[in-house]
């Protein structure tokens, strides 16, 4: 019994040694955590005299998000999913938010004070979509607020107090499409005006209780008819047609219909272009937008149009702000010489205008949203919240920015990490020495306070205090541990910053796609970030930089363009535009004399073409290009293709671009499998050892190989979500295949299993998570791989004399005679990202990183996804550690990364090694930002922070006091003993 009991409590201790925890006051220390928002595309403010000053605002990365709009920070934000985008927000009954989302089909009440969702409600819309959606317009019926909601030929109208269907109405006419719906004041009766194929007017009369329809009619347009409309009276509205040219005035009165063309040329002097309509309130004035100027217009009388204001200068406007019944405002907002003007109009008329200078790096203006404010002598003030080219958010308010936020990043599409410069070396004053030492000493004391449990809570905060305010953590030079580093991210909007390890500040930013803006390349986009020259640490004359490339257009045929970007400053070095296309970036494994990096840049024609351009680097290239490989994954054509490269390419005669020749192609049948996911090692991972010792002292050796590609392939009923399909039509087919040969190294096929499917592969193994849909339950299965050809080495006598096989070249073309040992464990979560830890020199243990789907990081053992896991180990095993077999991974609160915070639409997590080879950075990304260091196998090679060296002197002072009294009191019972 008590051996049992004890062989119980060592199996806890060791399980228990697999986790790792922090304490409260700890947090913040060697993390950070940020929040974003997005990029705003909806905002509405709530600026009551009672209560919190707010607005709110939805992205395009579909979040909800309350702001403060003294602060700007957030105080409460929701994120939808993925299919789930926020078509339109509201307010209603002063309290609730509403937003309308997954194309007009789901509206939602959310509490205006903290967030908390009031209720939810499915409106059953059939074929949803955006361009039939209407505006959310709020119709009284008693004490409640209904929201109507318009798609197509439908209309629905919402309790605002608890989300139910009072009424819907189905107009069951084809090609119908309501553009605008409103209720007269003091009337029970609904007018719903729309279009019929773009040629007829409709106009429908509802009984706002009941929605009963009372009466219709249409009417044959004078010109093809655009979605584009703008609401100028109760009985009138303005459209566009098709030509974007020509306006039509449709007036709709006593249930008859009017409508009347009129040319825009007629109406602005010197028109050309498209025009594009302003949103305004009703009050007989429209705002016309064109490539030159913005027009305010007036209705007067039956068809009488005049132009009452021109704002000669293109800008972005702002919807229609009404501050009474006879005046509305528009914001005019311009860019130029970064500086911004913000212009105010009412009715037309130009009421305030204000200057301010901007940061360079923010680009152009894209959105603005006005309010207004009333000022203490009772006149209208006004604030703007904008929208920049870089996803940034603006306040401005009285010719200033009140606050700002750099929302851009949470749009994260890459990342490197590059190195801080080396600290220089001066001298340090005497004040400087003595004031570090008098605070590292109360910092101490506070510490020996701590541990003998006599700090009070004054002291408590002093120390988190000294914590957070510490100086080495932020310094803008690397230290010795190596902790301090740039993590330099690329945005969606090509903006490219470069944050600090130490507290994830902003070191220095820059937009980089207004640098290329011209004729000859329109609609600049940055692709990928890779870094350029990582100089040697003997040889820091050149700086860090990094690499940018990116497209002219749209299209995988447009040219490319490259930035050299320098990592300590962001200037820009270099700036190329390449006369090819860019269809991949592929980093070499080479460098030339200046240790810049070499890069192949394959284009749509399958030609590469060397990077950076000079002799040194193409004699590097040329001499290994024989060695060189690229393969490609064609997942429309569910087919793998391996390339080696040649000398000339087939677009012209330079010297640094190389023709490719297909060496081999594994194509997957497409009517059994669809490739649903591909991974590979990280081209810079270190690997300690390649042997591995069992626990019968043999010795097993690894198969490590760079060119290990891991694909999973799906059926293609089981290529949609998960329950697409039957157990028995799903299946997922693993592969580990040799990219240099095409040789297919191990398969292996799951039966009843289907995507989505996250894989990492590493040193010699590849773990996976799929569903399973017998087991209705999320899986991960782990791969090894051994060499089998050196399993007869073990007599470490052949090595010391250089006859072991081990000496000899490997080449991917010799057959490989391998092993394999696999084992599969139900996980609990759905997996959004994997990765894995990477160290300095690959000793310590690794931890496989998991994006979960509550948006959190889980660092999970390597040691349980080891195969070779039994459920009775023997006595041996239990030695080496390995662990007792389960169904089941288990899930420890204590090792999520993230400890209780989220990182919103969690998309991507890295690993980068630290100089210490226990521990290693973790960076994870999606609409929020996390970083933190952690010690898979804790840290062995040095002391923690909170080491107190205080109690280690003053425990050396008093053994050496001991000592020296206990030899005091020896030699006084020796003399006296020898006095007797």
């Amino acid at each position: 019994m008590e051996a049992r009991f004890l062989l119980g409590f060592l199996l806890l201790l060791s399980l228990s040694s697999f986790a790792f925890a922090i304490y409260e006051d700890q947090v913040g220390l060697a993390d950070w955590h940020k929040r974003y928002i997005g990029k705003v595309k909806h905002a509405v403010f709530h600026t009551q005299k009672t209560g919190r000053r707010r607005v709110v605002v939805s992205t395009e990365e579909n979040a909800i998000a309350s702001l403060d709009l003294r602060t700007g920070d957030i105080l409460w934000r929701h994120v939808l999913g993925k299919n789930d985008a926020v078509d339109q927000i509201g307010l209603s009954l002063g309290k609730y938010v509403l937003t309308l989302s997954s194309q007009g089909s789901v509206l939602r009440a959310w509490n205006l004070p903290d967030g908390q969702m009031v209720w939810e409600t499915d409106l059953q819309i059939s074929n949803p979509s955006n361009s039939f959606l209407h505006a959310l317009g709020n119709v009284k019926s008693g004490r409640d607020s209904l929201s109507l909601v318009c798609n197509g030929g439908s209309i629905r109208a919402v309790s605002s107090i608890d989300g139910l269907v009072v009424w819907k109405k189905d107009l069951s006419v084809d090609g119908l499409k309501l553009k605008h719906v409103f209720q007269p004041p003091e009337s029970d009766t609904i007018y719903a005006i729309g279009f019929i194929d773009s040629s007829l007017i409709a106009l429908y009369h509802i009984n706002a209780k009941t929605g009963e329809l009372l009466k219709h009619a249409t009417q044959a347009s004078s010109v093809d008819l655009s979605s584009e409309i703008s609401a100028i009276s109760s009985d009138s509205l303005v459209a566009l047609d098709t030509s974007r040219s020509n306006l039509l005035l449709i007036k709709f009165m006593a249930g008859t219909i009017t409508n009347h063309k009129l040319p825009l040329s007629d109406i602005v002097q010197d028109f050309s272009g498209l025009a594009e309509l302003i949103p305004t309130k009703s009050n007989d004035i429209f705002v016309v937008k064109t490539p030159s100027n913005v027009a305010f217009i007036k209705v007067k009388g039956d068809n009488e149009i005049e132009l009452i204001g021109k704002a000669d200068e293109a800008g972005i406007v702002s919807d229609s702000l009404t501050l009474s019944e006879e005046e509305q405002a528009f914001a005019v907002v311009h860019h130029s010489n970064n500086a911004i003007s913000f212009q105010v109009r009412i009715n037309g008329r130009e009421a305030l205008t204000e200057g301010i200078k901007i940061e360079d790096h923010r680009g152009h203006v894209k959105r603005v949203f006005l309010n207004n404010y009333v000022r203490t002598d009772k006149s209208h003030g006004f604030r703007a919240l904008i929208v920049m080219e870089d996803e940034s958010l603006l306040l401005m308010q009285q010719g200033e920015v009140v606050w700002s936020r750099e929302d851009g990043l949470a749009s994260i599409s890459d990342a490197v990490v590059a190195e801080l410069p080396v600290e220089k070396e001066g001298g340090v004053s005497v004040v400087e020495v003595e004031h570090t030492l008098l605070e590292w000493l109360k910092g101490h004391m506070l510490k020996l306070k701590g541990t003998l449990m006599l700090s009070t809570p004054d002291d408590m905060a002093a120390i988190q205090a000294m914590h957070l305010k510490s100086t080495e953590r932020n310094k803008m030079t690397r230290d010795h541990n190596g902790f301090r580093k740039l993590i330099i991210v690329l945005t969606r909007s090509g903006k490219v910053y470069a944050l600090h390890t130490g507290d994830g500040r902003i070191v220095w930013a820059h937009l980089l796609t207004p640098l290329l803006q011209s004729e000859s390349c329109p609609s600049p986009s940055v692709l990928t970030l890779r870094n350029w020259r990582v100089p040697h640490r003997k040889a820091l004359q050149e700086n860090p930089s990094i690499l940018l490339v990116g497209r002219c257009g749209a299209g995988p045929e447009s040219h490319g363009f490259l930035f050299i970007v320098d990592s300590y400053s962001g200037k820009v070095l270099e700036t190329q535009i390449l006369d090819h296309s860019i269809a991949e970036v592929v980093p070499l494994p080479l460098a030339d004399s200046s240790e810049q990096k070499l890069h192949l840049v394959i284009d749509d024609k399958l030609n590469a073409h060397l990077y950076p351009r000079g002799s040194d680097a193409l004699e590097v290239f040329v001499r290994e290009m024989a060695n060189m490989y690229y393969y490609k994954v064609e997942n429309a054509k569910e087919v793998i293709k391996g390339y080696a490269f040649k000398k000339g390419c087939s677009t012209g005669s330079s010297a640094y671009c190389f023709g490719t020749r297909e060496l081999w192609s594994v194509v997957f049948p497409s009517d059994s499998e669809r490739i649903v996911a591909a991974a590979r090692r990280k081209i810079n991972e270190v690997v300690h050892t390649q042997a591995k010792i069992m626990t019968n002292q043999d010795v097993m050796y690894k198969y490590i190989s760079k060119n290990i590609l891991f694909v999973a392939t799906v059926s293609p009923k089981a290529a949609g979500g998960i329950g697409s399909a039957a157990p028995d039509e799903a299946w997922l087919v693993a592969y580990l295949i040799d990219t240099v040969t095409g040789r297919i190294l191990h398969r292996v096929t799951h039966q009843g299993a289907q995507g989505p499917v996250h894989a990492v592969v590493s040193e010699n193994w590849v773990v996976y998570h799929y569903f399973n849909l017998r087991a209705h339950r999320y899986e991960m299965t782990v791969i090894e791989i051994y060499d089998q050809s050196r399993a007869d080495n073990k007599d470490v006598m052949k090595l010391v004399l250089g006859k072991h096989n081990l000496t000899a070249p490997i080449t991917s073309y010799s057959r490989p005679e391998i092993a394999t040992k696999s084992q599969s464990y139900f996980f609990t979560h759905s997996v959004k990202a994997i990765a894995v830890t990477t160290t300095a020199r690959g000793i310590t243990s690794k931890q496989i990183l998991i994006g979960t789907i509550g948006d959190q990081v889980l660092a999970l053992d390597k040691r349980y996804l080891d195969p070779r896991r039994t459920a009775n180990p023997s006595q041996e095993e239990k030695e080496e550690g390995i662990i007792p077999l389960t169904d089941t991974l288990p899930i420890i609160p204590q090792s999520y990364v993230t400890h209780t915070r989220q990182v919103g639409d969690l998309r991507g997590i890295m690993s980068f090694p630290a100089n210490l080879e226990s521990t290693t950075h973790v960076f994870s990304y999606g609409i929020d930002l996390f970083y933190t260091r952690i010690a898979p196998s804790r840290t062995y090679d040095s002391l923690t922070d909170e080491f107190s060296y205080v109690l280690l002197l003053i425990t050396v002072v008093v053994l050496i006091v001991a000592i020296l009294v206990t030899w005091a009191m020896s030699q006084k019972k020796d003399l006296q003993e020898k006095w007797r």
